[in-house]
């Protein structure tokens, strides 16, 4: 039997199997609402079969949006046009719906990568001024972000709450709080961005309490039967940055305060990273918050093989494996790994009789009669 296809808990959200669509920003929103892109792009992944979708960065502001073009849940329209795409993904599909809900700190206001990624100036169209724990641009020669006072701090606070409780009458089945690739609160984690002298900077309790308060609010807000968990970059790849020691310290707090799962990744505060690519390179740090703190791990990062995939749950260094660039290349991956596996997976009725005849029992409750 397929360990890649057990069924797997995060708090009480019961997953088919252990295959979880990453959150893959599309740079695609009007104004934040979703479009016509995404119930073309939320829909086809919803048929994929796989146990879990986590939807792309999610701002909880405006200005807490990548680029102008970033989904957003900041305001009535941004959750009605949601709203409609989920409407026809829950007509179609028993996949679970998850929510990654962002702040993008100094990395705000940036273009799309098809457009060169870069910034996008205060003083230019559709720029705004960025907010940051410190008055430290992401690269050199970047617009200076400007430092979160007491009520700057405050304003972000309210901006996750009000965006948990639009994520609750939505339905979705979990929120997953970006802390990684350079964004809001891991610039708070990291001594690299985190410059400050207050109870926020300075020591790695220090460092950890904003990410920490967020945390607590969002989880207080959402249904206490549907789970709240943390994607964080373990490591800066920049000595001195942000280490994995420090990732499972913070796990370790997260777990204390109810936090249901670490989706574990890296990198992306820093231009000046030194990334050691290779096929599953951040498993590892996956498999060490596993076993030192005891929390359910996601593991991402260049797996893109079934049998890479199985090894990884088999052996225990993870507890789901992450698909992003794979899954959009490949968006019928589940499928094509349940048949490598010998398993089966969910497909709806209408692409039953699309199944290879070697593959006869692939679709879970397929019926293969035909006239």
């Amino acid at each position: 039997m397929s360990h890649l296809f057990d069924p797997l808990l995060i708090g009480n959200l019961k997953l088919d199997n252990r295959i979880i669509i990453a959150p893959m920003c599309q740079y695609s929103a009007e104004d934040g609402k979703a479009g016509d892109w995404h119930m073309i792009h939320v829909g086809h992944l919803a048929l994929s079969g796989a146990g879990l979708m986590i939807l792309e960065a999610t701002a909880v502001s405006p200005e807490g949006r990548i680029s102008p073009d970033d989904l957003g849940l900041y305001s009535d329209d941004n959750e009605e046009a949601l709203a409609r795409v989920l409407r026809a993904v829950r007509a179609y599909s028993p996949m679970p719906v998850a929510v990654q809900l962002a702040h993008a700190g100094r990395k705000a206001s940036s273009r799309a990568p098809w457009d060169g990624g870069t910034q996008i100036r205060p003083d230019e169209p559709r720029g705004w001024k960025t907010v940051a724990p410190s008055p430290v641009p992401h690269s050199e020669g970047e617009d200076v972000p400007h430092a979160l006072d007491r009520s700057g701090l405050d304003k972000v606070r309210a901006d996750f709450v009000e965006a948990t409780r639009r994520a609750a009458r939505l339905g979705l089945d979990g929120i997953e709080i970006h802390g990684a690739h350079g964004y809001l609160l891991h610039q708070f984690l990291s001594p690299i961005a985190n410059k400050r002298t207050d109870e926020y900077g300075g020591s790695l309790e220090n460092r950890m309490r904003f990410p920490l308060e967020i945390f607590e609010l969002v989880r207080a807000e959402f249904p206490a039967d549907r789970p709240v968990w943390m994607r964080i970059s373990a490591t800066d790849w920049v000595p001195n940055g942000w280490d994995i020691e420090g990732t499972v310290a913070l796990s370790k707090e997260l777990k204390r305060r109810g936090c249901a799962a670490i989706h574990a990744t890296t990198g992306g505060l820093s231009p000046a990273q030194a990334i050691k690519l290779g096929p599953g390179y951040q498993v590892p740090y996956a498999q060490r918050v596993k076993a030192e703190v005891g929390l359910p791990t996601i593991a991402v990062g260049l797996i893109t093989e079934p049998e890479q995939a199985e090894a990884i749950i088999a052996n225990g260094e993870a507890d789901a494996v992450s698909l992003a660039r794979a899954m959009l290349y490949d968006p019928r991956w589940p499928w094509h790994a349940a048949a490598k596996l010998g398993a089966q997976v969910n497909a709806p009725k209408q692409y039953w009789r699309s199944q290879p005849r070697e593959y006869k029992d692939l679709f879970l409750s397929a019926k293969h009669g035909q006239r």
